[in-house]
């Protein structure tokens, strides 16, 4: 690992299956710190290809990490039912959350059968604050897993969308971006991402590469790569990556696994 001036960590591994290992070893370290430091370990699960992987691996080394003491949130859903192929939450149960013992009460997927896609926002939001403490501000959750679209979004803060204003709401209701598939999200907002004690980006190939380079070196406009305004304030952020995003960054900027 190498850490930038700005206090980003980039690791670099050389296809998505070596990313996927490294990242479920990281998530089983993280783990085991929380659980010894407050007793529980508070996961935001992301979609998509790469984080999918990665669950595979955790539910296959199940026993590294004590799954009675986690609770497990998404970060963003598409609102369909869970069992449709597009739901975030039905991949991780998949992948995941049928795979091991952790129990029922600590899994807590979007209420997405409700009628108004402002309540089921709302209710996510109340939730989060619950579980997360009474601590003031955003709930501060132990680890959000997030990717990187190739048009700059993640979570579904999408370039361009009101979302990306939103500092007093912790889950909004959001329209589809560009990217499919074309329909209505929820999200967390940068807010309860900049809150986390930890950040992990998991991003391969090479359609993230131009967006990843902006977003490292800078460069990037949170409008049109909104990936770039997740800063945690006091957490560590973290990027795994492959080679094939890496391909445009500058190679003082990574260090590779």
């Amino acid at each position: 690992m190498r850490s930038t001036p700005d206090n980003r960590t980039i690791v670099v591994h050389a296809d998505p299956e070596a990313l996927a290992e490294g990242a479920a070893r990281r998530i089983e370290l993280l783990a085991a710190e929380a659980i010894a430091a407050r007793g529980r370990f508070i996961i935001a699960l992301a979609g998509g290809s790469t984080p999918k992987r990665t669950y595979e691996l955790l539910a296959r080394r199940g026993a590294q990490i004590d799954w009675r003491q986690v609770y497990v949130v998404v970060g963003d859903e598409r609102l369909v039912p869970r069992g449709d192929p597009q739901s975030n939450f039905g991949m991780a149960q998949e992948a995941l959350l049928s795979r091991i013992p952790i129990p029922a009460a600590h899994v807590f997927p979007v209420p997405v059968e409700l009628d108004d896609e402002a309540r089921i926002a709302a209710t996510y939001a109340d939730l989060l604050t619950a579980l997360a403490g009474d601590e003031p501000g955003p709930p501060k959750l132990d680890l959000i897993l997030l990717g990187l679209g190739s048009d700059g979004h993640t979570a579904s803060l999408f370039p361009g969308h009101p979302a990306l204003d939103e500092r007093s709401a912790w889950v909004v209701a959001t329209a589809p971006g560009t990217l499919p598939p074309p329909v209505r999200r929820v999200t967390m907002t940068f807010p309860v991402l900049n809150a986390a004690r930890h950040v992990l980006f998991l991003v391969a190939g090479s359609d993230k590469s131009e967006a990843l380079a902006a977003i490292i070196s800078g460069d990037a406009s949170v409008r049109v790569h909104p990936a770039v305004a997740v800063r945690p304030e006091r957490g560590t952020l973290e990027w795994y990556i492959d080679r094939a995003a890496a391909a445009l960054l500058p190679a003082e900027r990574s260090d590779t696994a």
